[in-house]
């Protein structure tokens, strides 16, 4: 007697055991792949691309084939962990394309970008590696970053806040120098307070010569004066009223902003 064949579906749990082996087996795929690039996240931000794998493995509590059924080399994973970070300044970037006041938009989106990457040395590391084109983030990521920030450098330069004859190529070498001066800025224990002087310097580069950045300063005394114009520490007066500013060329600054404020 030949045996009738039944579908798998017939059988009373078959589907049920089949499918949610499935399930599971795919879920615990997507938890495992969630736990390596968390881990891998924090470890590049931490170490760069140095960090061995095994670390990032041992961090996300998962073995190293677990990790390489995922990402099939370390700079896959690392590809990945940047990705994401590029792609938030990106779309800040395009939403500031509109935004009134563009000089001050681009200088303080500058800032920004060189504030945030500069804790995190994957970021430093792949900016550095893209500049010197050893390394594309993903297609068409990087160049979307460069065409939003373009824009903005555009905007600014119409605006007559950004010299004339600066391009993406230069405005890239300086993000790419600017991060790097401030992680050895703050590597060589710089004073509390004083983090995005290297960015102040670069944005007072761009712009044209007419306008100076005042530069972030470390932590005041209370008992000592400073200049009402540049910052800097007054001599203490030994006879008459506190002096206000630093030398004869800031309170000129002072006196001549003071007449324009009138004139308007």
């Amino acid at each position: 007697m030949t045996e009738r064949a039944y579908p798998v579906s017939t059988f009373s749990g078959g589907p049920a055991v089949i499918e949610g082996g499935v399930t599971r087996s795919r879920a615990d795929a997507r938890r495992n792949r969630a736990l390596v690039l968390q881990a891998a996240r924090f470890a590049f931000e931490e170490e760069g691309l140095g960090v061995p794998l095994g670390e990032i493995a041992r961090r996300a509590g998962v073995g190293a084939g677990t990790v390489y059924r995922h990402f099939p080399s370390k700079e896959a994973l690392f590809r990945a962990t940047v990705v994401e970070r590029i792609e938030l300044f990106t779309d800040t970037a395009r939403d500031l394309a509109e935004t009134p006041d563009p000089g001050a938009v681009f200088f303080r989106f500058l800032a920004s970008v060189v504030r945030l990457a500069s804790r995190n040395k994957a970021l430093c590391d792949a900016l550095e590696a893209a500049g010197a084109g050893r390394f594309e983030p993903s297609p068409g990521v990087g160049q979307d970053f460069d065409d939003a920030l373009e824009v903005l450098l555009g905007r600014a330069q119409e605006a007559g806040a950004v010299r004339q004859d600066v391009g993406m190529a230069d405005l890239r070498a300086l993000l790419v120098g600017c991060l790097s001066m401030e992680r050895a800025r703050a590597g060589a224990s710089a004073e509390e307070g004083e983090q995005g002087r290297m960015a102040a310097l670069m944005c007072d580069a761009l712009r044209p010569h007419r306008f100076v950045t005042k530069l972030p300063t470390g932590a005041r005394n209370r008992n000592e004066t400073w200049c009402e114009v540049c910052g800097a520490a007054v001599a203490t007066a030994r006879t008459g009223r506190p002096a206000r500013y630093c030398g004869g060329a800031c309170r000129q600054k002072a006196h001549r902003k003071r007449a324009r404020t009138r004139q308007r």
